[in-house]
């Protein structure tokens, strides 16, 4: 764990791994850069790999009012603090609008995009951030976890997974997390979408309820050279789900294009 210090302001970095064309994670909207252990762990012993923080999540600043927009800007914020020039981009939910938007900003920074669980328009979003904000004033954030760790998780639930889950969206700060719903759920990207040139590839679990596999196909629609993989068993967080599979469907797409 660490930070770096930007333009954006301080932003929350883990890093692994020297060599290669560097690789970027994004979280979701209820969790922060230690969601991605699993792939830091794997991609870090071939090539730098990073995961980052949002501004007002983990070890980032809080900004007032920050948009998607500014989350993605906080990014290559941080990419130019580390002196990286092109990376490829991956983000779960959250971190898939993100990262549609980092392309729309700088579409010279993005190496590639895998988004993962995410899609250009939710079709619920608008009942989804409603309900999201509410009940983290309600419940808490704890309540919250413990209330929403069900429906993104495939069953059979591994404990581990469950409780991480749990514990990770607790410690996110109430106003940072209502800035985090309202980029998410509240997106429409479709333009941007239709507008992405570099090598993409579109992964989702089979079991995901969230953000379902109609909305990855939806997705492809808009960006009709991506890749599109299913991955079996998984629900909304498939990168924690099933990490050997998700991590070997991204070794081989970035094989093919780094090799």
């Amino acid at each position: 764990m660490g930070v770096v210090e930007t333009e954006a302001g301080r932003i929350g970095v883990t890093e692994r791994g020297s060599g290669g064309v560097p690789l970027v994670f994004l979280h979701g909207v209820g969790s922060d850069k230690s969601v991605w252990r699993p792939q830091l762990e794997h991609f870090g012993e071939s090539r730098r790999t990073l995961a980052f923080d949002y501004p007002g999540y983990g070890e980032s600043a809080f900004v007032p009012d920050a948009t998607r927009d500014d989350f993605a800007a906080a990014i290559i914020a941080g990419m130019d603090a580390l002196a990286i020039e092109r990376a490829h981009v991956c983000g779960l939910s959250l971190g898939g609008v993100v990262a549609i938007a980092m392309h729309a900003i700088a579409p010279d920074r993005c190496a590639s995009l895998i988004l993962a669980d995410t899609f250009a328009v939710h079709p619920e979003g608008s009942a989804l951030y409603e309900r999201s904000v509410a009940a983290s004033h309600n419940l808490g954030m704890r309540g919250l976890a413990e209330a929403r760790v069900d429906a993104l998780l495939a069953a059979p639930i591994d404990p581990g997974v469950r409780a991480e889950v749990i514990e990770t969206m607790s410690r996110i700060d109430p106003e940072a997390y209502a800035l985090g719903a309202a980029a998410v759920w509240l997106a429409d990207q479709c333009d941007r979408a239709a507008a992405i040139a570099c090598p993409t590839l579109i992964l989702c679990g089979t079991e995901d309820r969230i953000t379902p596999p109609a909305l990855s196909e939806e997705l492809k629609q808009h960006i009709p050279h991506a890749a599109l993989v299913e991955i079996a068993g998984a629900g909304h967080l498939s990168n924690l789900e099933r990490p050997a599979i998700f991590n070997r469907v991204m070794a081989a797409f970035l094989a093919g294009l780094d090799g």
